[in-house]
């Protein structure tokens, strides 16, 4: 029997919590231990094959899904803050989406705060895309994606691509995406009671390693303060219990008043990055499968 992200998601989430709050002093070695455990949630994708490679320095997994474009490639930012995870605890996800999507996935290590503060995360997605063009990679088959911090790498990375003169993939898809860095949105404070993970505490524990001394209206940090012209078709979701859910919100609207082709998705009653269930939630399987359909569209591929 399936399961729902509002029970499983929410129970490792309130353990996590629980944890956190107990040990308000947490190294981050323990922490980094702690939220990668979250890999196992989701379920393993049928019929896709994993290898490691040197992305121009960059250590990286690529997915293959089996029948996949080999031409065309998801460009998949990992969550957990810029602090936390890897390319390994979001390869499963990271394959859902690309197999729904019919191509194949980068997923990089890119390097983690605070010992590597902002903006090494962007730098090295820029290296990732270079790498892909010098290997054949069209920017038009290219698409970039995301959950949490990795929702906002995949928005800011085509930020510095476009700040760079640099031709930009042909979409963007934020899942929970964590964007507001000054912690000030609605949801922030309306959702505190749904949202077993994302506290106001833990967001600007997670900002002030990540940015250090940098401003947080940055807009390469916090896309909610860039100029969003030019970008290609952008579609965010979110689960309405997070606290992040106005940052997919907010930035939804601002897309579009930039005049962007800009698609949100909000599922009921979910936690953040419900993602997480892939393979074991219909609710997270709903929007796999709907931004795998709107990437298909997108990059001209048969659904």
């Amino acid at each position: 029997m399936r399961t729902t992200t509002a029970d499983a998601l929410k129970d490792s989430y309130t353990a996590i919590s629980a944890r956190m709050a107990a040990n308000p002093e947490m190294d981050i070695a323990t922490l980094r231990n702690m939220l990668d455990s979250l890999e196992s949630l989701a379920a393993e994708p049928t019929d896709v094959t994993y290898e490691d490679i040197d992305a121009g320095g960059v250590s990286a997994i690529l997915a293959t899904p089996t029948g996949a474009s080999k031409d065309h490639i998801l460009v998949y930012a990992h969550g957990g803050g810029c602090v936390t995870n890897s390319a390994a605890s979001h390869r499963k996800v990271a394959a859902h989406v690309a197999k729904a999507a019919g191509v194949r996935a980068i997923i990089p290590n890119f390097r983690l705060a605070p010992e590597f503060p902002f903006p090494a995360q962007i730098d090295d997605l820029i290296t990732v895309h270079k790498w892909l063009r010098a290997n054949g990679y069209r920017p038009e088959n290219t698409v970039t994606a995301g959950d949490s911090a990795g929702g906002n790498l995949a928005i800011t990375s085509v930020l510095k691509l476009r700040d760079l003169g640099e031709p930009l993939p042909a979409a963007i898809v934020g899942f929970s995406p964590w964007l507001d860095m000054e912690n000030a949105g609605k949801t922030m404070e309306s959702n505190a009671a749904s949202d077993a993970l994302v506290s106001p505490e833990v967001s600007e524990l997670m900002a002030s390693l990540y940015l250090g001394d940098t401003a947080r209206t940055e807009p390469l940090a916090n896309p909610l303060h860039a100029d969003l012209a030019g970008l290609p078709p952008v579609f965010v979701s979110a689960g309405d219990a997070e606290t992040l859910q106005d940052n997919a919100e907010r930035f939804h609207d601002k897309a579009r008043a930039a005049g962007v082709d800009a698609t949100l998705e909000i599922q009921p009653r979910q936690q953040h990055v419900y993602l997480f269930m892939a393979g074991r939630s219909d609710e997270a399987d709903t929007t796999i499968t709907n931004a795998g359909r709107w990437l298909r569209d997108r990059l001209g591929l048969a659904s």
